[in-house]
């Protein structure tokens, strides 16, 4: 190792990376992204598409290559208008897979979604198969129903594990779904609680326990989405920037492999449609930016 290599290797001691020049967290950040995360969240939307829009196989295959040689991993948040795709084109790059069924209040478009799901699982497109995303933070199926949908799909797939997607503290409110999941798929995102950068590690820390806990130590808990924006406005003290990303990016990964965490980063590519859901930050969340180029 070189004496530079070793200087940089020396940051990941360190939670908040102060004093570090700019171009050595970039160094840092290319070197843990070469040799390779676990996992990334697949942002398949182009400038102009959104959620509805179908996509093409040629879309997803040329950002499934960008992404290829960097993750083991990759998450899917839909099973249809080409969402489907996804898994499949993963498989080919030899990437496993964390499919996920998107779940709302369209009962048609959610029979759509899970027999998409089971037949994809069925197919062998399927790792680990997630049966809803944030349906219960957003109130749109009761638990019950969530419930039926989970133990549908865990019926039809038994040889795949099985989970829902939400955020940390569902799983400590929810006790019938987190026993219902074979796995307990957390979103764990101190930026959206107003957490200061200096503190979020420690922070999502806290929370990776906290799902631990509700599922009693039995459960694999994994962090399904987790990231930090590169712009737009604060968030009652949590702050976007370049800096604050990459190094939010460096400590998550850094304590991943140190503790063999599980984690699927938000996200690979910027997509502007999320500018109407989460305000000006929500353009802004990827690795890469929206024309494919990498940020740092």
């Amino acid at each position: 190792m070189s004496v530079r290599e070793g200087k940089i290797m020396a940051l990941a001691g360190g939670e908040n990376f102060a004093g570090r020049t700019k171009e050595e967290l970039h160094d840092l950040f290319r070197k843990i992204l070469n040799n390779g995360i676990h996992g990334l969240c697949f942002s398949p939307y182009e400038e102009g598409q959104k959620p509805g829009d179908i996509l093409t196989e040629s879309q997803i295959r040329r950002r499934m290559k960008i992404i290829q040689p960097h993750t083991k991993w990759v998450r899917s948040f839909s099973c249809i208008e080409g969402n489907e795709l996804i898994p499949k084109i993963a498989k080919e790059f030899g990437i496993k897979t964390l499919v996920g069924a998107w779940l709302g209040k369209d009962s048609e478009v959610n029979e759509q979604e899970m027999l998409s799901l089971i037949q994809l699982a069925n197919d062998g497109f399927v790792d680990i198969a997630a049966v809803g995303n944030e349906v219960l933070y957003r109130d749109d199926l009761t638990e019950k129903e969530l419930l039926d949908c989970i133990n549908r799909v865990k019926a039809a797939i038994p040889h795949i594990p099985v989970g829902y997607v939400d955020a940390y503290y569902e799983f400590t409110a929810r006790p019938k779904i987190t026993e219902a999941c074979d796995v307990i798929l957390a979103n764990c995102y101190p930026y959206w609680e107003a957490c200061h950068m200096d503190y979020s590690l420690m922070y999502m820390k806290q929370m990776f326990y906290q799902a631990m806990q509700a599922g009693g130590g039995k459960k694999q808990v994994i962090i399904s989405e987790t990231g930090w924006p590169s712009e737009g406005e604060d968030y009652n003290g949590a702050q976007p920037s370049m800096e604050n990303a990459v190094k939010y990016f460096l400590n998550t990964q850094l304590w991943s492999e140190k503790e063999n965490i599980d984690i699927f980063y938000f996200t690979s590519f910027d997509e502007s449609w999320k500018v109407g859901a989460e305000g000006d930050v929500g353009a802004y969340w990827g690795i890469w930016d929206k024309n494919e180029i990498i940020k740092y």
